[in-house]
């Protein structure tokens, strides 16, 4: 196997295919790339963890010479950063080395069989989404990825849910005591409820490589697997096999107790309040009436924090509540509405922020704290 390629060409691939190989090497051949060279002259590259794995093809110029192999990744990929720019790289492998060339550098790797790099089966296809750009999906993925959970025993709430149902895409997120809903409306109907999990690294890895372009999405959703193709680049995860919770149950009502606030404003209060609060649980308390609205916080070391918010409107009973400040700031942080309605039943009952758009919508709700 022999082809060339320009060190610029070969980086960004390198760089986005890096997040799904495996850095614990639990498995020596999953610290390898897959490397085939095509008659057609095209070289794909792939790395995979066995849950998620990342495949790129790029065009190749000059004769080549087919075959298929692995090189260990992160070494190829250092010795391509530090080539110089503009440089040609020219891989040639023979039994078990590759040789890579560039001007009077030379560099041997040892490689592994192509036949043992572990491959994701064949897809069953149950429904393909294909109406969606980088920017929308990346948007979607953005204000409902923070609430996921992280290393939960109850496993299905470490990941993203994906609901598909008539024209309707939902993305829901929870870790038990926060959750985040978003709402596209879609062009076409997809028929009766399709649910899938996405693990936690896959939405993580696919926030690396979404940006805020135009370019169209091609989401494959599977009955073991999920599939996002952004052009020449694959990424396929495995799902998380599990049921997740009902989390229209969880959505509470609009209360009759609404707080509206300048967004930015309130979550710099809650920030600033947060840094006197317990280290450990972030608890605050917030006090609201018709006439003020205060934020309180204090810490074992009986040091105190409060805040009288200016240009917030309360309306409805008077009522004090706790709540986790780092979750009412993420939730916060994603919203891209200069002006929050904040909407509460009672003091013992989660919080909602709700904002609708028409073709989206989203949710965003907070349990309450005992302080």
């Amino acid at each position: 196997m022999q082809f060339s390629v320009s060190r610029e060409n070969l980086l960004r691939p390198l760089q986005s295919i890096s997040g799904a190989v495996e850095r614990r090497q639990t498995l020596p051949i999953l610290s390898h790339l897959f490397v085939d060279v095509t008659e057609s002259s095209e070289l794909t590259l792939i790395g995979t963890d066995l849950e998620v794995e990342i495949k790129i093809t790029i065009p190749l110029d000059g004769p080549v010479e087919t075959g298929k192999t692995t090189i260990p990744a992160r070494k190829f990929s250092d010795l391509s950063k530090a080539l110089p720019d503009q440089s040609d790289i020219k891989v040639k492998v023979d039994g078990n080395r590759a040789t890579i060339r560039s001007g009077k550098s030379r560099f041997t790797l040892s490689t592994l069989p192509a036949d043992e790099f572990p491959r994701v089966d064949e897809i069953t296809e149950v429904a393909v989404i294909d109406e969606l750009s980088r920017a929308v999906l990346r948007n979607l993925l953005h204000k409902s990825q923070f609430s996921m959970a992280m290393q939960d025993v109850r496993y299905y709430l470490n990941g993203l849910l994906l609901e598909l149902e008539g024209n309707e895409l939902r993305l829901v997120a929870t870790d038990g005591h926060r959750l985040a809903f978003c709402r596209r409306t879609l062009d076409r109907d997809y028929g009766e409820k399709k649910q899938v999990i996405v693990p936690r690294k896959a939405v993580q890895e696919l926030m690396r490589l979404l940006d805020d372009g135009d370019d169209p999405v091609r989401i494959v959703m599977g009955s073991n697997h999920l599939q996002v193709v952004l052009g020449e680049l694959t990424l396929t995860t495995k799902l998380i096999d599990g049921r997740f919770p009902d989390y229209q149950r969880v959505i509470p009502r609009e209360g009759e107790r609404t707080l509206v606030t300048d967004n930015e404003a309130f979550r710099r209060a809650v920030s600033r309040v947060s840094i006197l609060s317990n280290e450990k649980y972030r608890g605050i308390r917030m006090a609201m009436s018709e006439t003020a609205v205060t934020i309180h916080a204090n810490n074992p070391e009986q040091e105190e924090a409060e805040e009288e918010l200016s240009s917030v409107t309360y309306s409805g009973e008077e009522m004090e509540i706790g709540f986790n400040s780092a979750y009412m700031m993420d939730a916060l942080s994603v919203i891209d509405d200069e002006q929050v309605t904040i909407y509460f039943i009672d003091e013992n009952s989660s919080s909602l922020i709700h904002t609708d758009s028409g073709r989206e919508e989203y949710k965003f709700v907070v349990m309450p704290m005992r302080l």
